[in-house]
């Protein structure tokens, strides 16, 4: 059982004391944090609730100045959103089992702690660093997980067990969402925010790791895969899209009139069509996001390749593709862009697609009317400039439409 945290030893706070002496721009978050003491716990490690177990073992045996950067280590999982990244990275790659999440945390570590110590901040013993794998320093996560597989270079790691809040993983002794004493979602970001605006205040002497955070905490990048996608699923489940009427299932007015039978709205799976703007001036990274983002269409409608044609167009359009596999969509084009034609063949498409998903660098002219279905539009960004075109230099090419749901897609 886990214990409440009336019996965690004065140890563990007077650690957390001296973290936040050694790094005060943390303090928030250090103090944010609710102590549970926990004999399942193999050291020290968090949730994504924002809760703190500590074993009762493992504070005896490590001194004050080593567990406050083990304080300091923690709180950093949480403050960098390595569950939540976790979770995100999982999805995209197929991550998973234990294994994987061991790797995870493995690779947050390294993200934490080349760089953490020092200054005032003891290294706790047998903390991961990028040069014990050999790795450079001052990578994110994300990137480190590409650089490394589990093997004998990792086997010394094996204990590393930081908790749901590292890697997304729910462990046993988490009190999970309905325990007592964590924090909302509203609460955590509120934390993130003072903690940011105390990095903001003391930029000479804070590690790049953490003001590069605290950069993105302000402005953070945009989600736009989410916003991709959500925009297709709100566009493929709007009103008009993907209904028709029946005579096989009468609607239920027709009792108010006897001897005449009224067809009923049915719902159908949406038709989409995506246009893929091929000219020159798309480059072969974009074109190869262009194709990941056609396999994410196919799982915005359910994973229903049916329901997906794809157009490629540069000054012309090319022959509507049903989808089979995403990287076997052959994106022929190479010359100038008028998107124009690529609408006017993705709705000639029969069936007649309830949705429109143009992914360009919206240097092309665009339709004057609204097409008869809902569009969304994916823009590679581009300066907006007026030098694009050879013939006409003092052309600025037009934003894309009002009419139009834009997400710009990052590529980097």
């Amino acid at each position: 059982m886990t214990d409440t945290s009336e019996k965690v030893p004065e140890k563990v706070f007077a650690a957390r004391l001296y973290a936040a002496r050694a790094r005060p721009y943390l303090a928030t978050a250090l103090y944010a944090l609710h102590v549970v003491e926990s004999r399942r716990v193999p050291t020290m490690a968090v949730d994504r609730h924002w809760r703190c177990y500590v074993s009762p073992a493992f504070v005896a045996a490590t001194p004050v100045e080593e567990l406050a950067g083990v304080w300091v280590h923690e709180v950093s999982h949480l403050l960098r959103d390595h569950h939540g990244r976790g979770d995100r990275v999982a999805a995209e790659r197929g991550l998973t089992g234990p294994g994987e999440r061991l790797r995870m945390n493995i690779a947050a570590d390294l993200e934490i702690n080349d760089d953490v110590y020092g200054d005032g901040l003891a290294c706790p013993d047998g903390a991961a660093k990028p040069a014990d794998l050999g790795l450079p320093e001052g990578e994110l996560m994300e990137d480190y997980l590409r650089m490394f597989r589990l093997g004998p270079y990792t086997q010394d790691l094996a204990w590393l067990d930081c908790g749901s809040g590292a890697d997304g993983l729910d462990r046993v002794w988490d009190l999970g969402p309905d325990g007592a004493d964590g924090l909302s979602e509203q609460e955590r970001d509120a934390v993130r925010f003072r903690v940011a605006q105390g990095i903001a205040g003391r930029p000479g002497s804070v590690p790049k790791g953490w003001r590069r955070w605290a950069e993105e905490a302000f402005h953070p990048p945009q989600p736009w895969r989410e916003l991709l996608g959500a925009a297709i699923r709100a566009a493929a489940s709007g009103p008009g899209a993907g209904e028709d009427y029946t005579y096989g299932r009468p609607a239920r007015r027709s009792a108010a009139l006897p001897g005449v039978v009224l067809p009923s709205l049915r719902r159908r799976p949406p038709r989409v069509a995506v246009v893929v703007d091929t000219s020159g001036s798309v480059s072969d990274a974009e074109l190869g996001s262009a194709l990941l983002e056609v396999a994410a269409i196919v799982r915005a409608v359910g994973g229903r390749r049916d329901l997906v044609s794809v157009v490629s167009c540069d000054a012309a359009a090319g022959v509507v593709q049903p989808l089979c596999r995403a990287e076997g969509i052959a994106l022929v084009g190479g010359g100038g862009t008028d998107l124009r034609r690529g609408f006017a063949r993705a709705l000639r498409t029969e069936p007649r697609p309830d949705v429109v998903v143009v992914l360009t660098d919206g240097q092309t002219p665009w339709p004057e009317a609204r097409p008869m279905c809902r569009t969304v539009v994916g823009l590679f960004p581009r300066e907006r400039r007026a030098s694009w075109r050879e013939d006409d230099p003092g052309y600025v090419p037009d934003r894309p439409p009002a009419w139009a749901r834009v997400v710009e897609i990052d590529t980097a």
